[in-house]
């Protein structure tokens, strides 16, 4: 009698918390690109095998932050200093203060005063610096200082030309190659109020950006390692942006990595419009805190 009682108890508290464990919320979850379930050490052995890691993340999502920072630091345990990473958040004129901070020639209050660092820096993108820095890798500033960018926005491509030969230094190789029908620039377009601030120059602001990042991560790519490049998640999506860029710049062809950051009301299953958008993605419950 005791022991059906105790098996009846304990099946109650199996049920009970299996029931639990069904309704458990999850912040996050990873998918292959089809909509398969993937997870952490899948995504670091692939990339581990990548020549190029294009992480796509979403700016104010701290689970991007998160699983970056996780995976540069798995990255580094299995590369060591052979691992080279770049970013969007960087320009390429701060280069020598990065350069400088890391060689430990300035302070880090001179780097922040001195860079022009997003307004987040210090939750976000500042752990992944200073992992760099300690571990001694390679970082590379890769994006188009943002006023030649804002140029392009105002006159299209043509205005950079009257820039001087150091200025050049800072973009892609002059004349960049555009092509206006890839979706993601043409959907620029049709965004709402794009038309009205800038017509068919907003796509090649974009490109140009896409086309200097491309073109800085090839020039610091590791002899051995990969190279990761953390940027928003339009700037690679539906192997797009960088993607292409690096593919019209290569010489020989490249083993590239693909990560894309999206949001949903649930993490339970990829949905239908983001199928295919890169190799993994990461999907983020939609009432996810915002760090800025």
């Amino acid at each position: 009698m005791h022991t059906k009682r105790f098996i009846c108890l304990f099946l109650g508290i199996a049920i009970s918390f299996s029931s639990l464990t069904a309704q458990h919320k999850s912040a996050y979850r990873l998918y292959l690109g089809n909509g398969d379930p993937a997870g952490f050490y899948e995504l670091l052995d692939q990339a581990a095998g990548a020549g190029i890691i294009l992480f796509g993340e979403r700016h104010n999502n701290p689970i991007s932050h998160w699983l970056r920072f996780e995976l540069v630091a798995g990255l580094t345990e299995i590369h060591g200093n052979h691992l080279v990473l770049g970013a969007e958040m960087f320009e390429a004129d701060d280069q020598i203060i990065l350069d400088e901070y890391f060689g430990g020639h300035i302070l880090e209050r001179h780097m922040k005063a001195e860079a022009k660092l997003w307004n987040n820096y210090d939750t976000d993108y500042r752990p992944l610096v200073e992992l760099a820095r300690e571990n001694h890798l390679n970082f590379v500033a890769t994006n188009i200082p943002r006023r030649y960018a804002a140029l392009v926005h105002r006159q299209g491509f043509g205005g950079l030309d009257a820039l001087d030969s150091q200025a050049k230094g800072y973009i892609a190789p002059l004349p960049v190659p555009y092509d206006p029908e890839l979706p993601g620039y043409k959907a620029m377009l049709d965004m709402e109020g794009m038309p009205a601030h800038g017509g068919e120059t907003l796509p090649m602001a974009q490109a140009i950006k896409d086309a200097t990042m491309a073109h800085f991560i090839l020039q610091n790519l590791p002899p051995q390692g990969p190279f990761l490049h953390f940027h928003g998640t339009y700037h690679s999506d539906n192997y797009e942006g960088i993607t292409w860029y690096l593919r019209e710049y290569a010489e020989t062809p490249l083993n590239i990595l693909t990560i894309s950051t999206v949001e949903q009301q649930d993490t339970e299953e990829l949905e239908e419009q983001h199928l295919g958008l890169a190799d993994f993605i990461l999907v983020v419950v939609s009432a996810m805190t915002k760090t800025h």
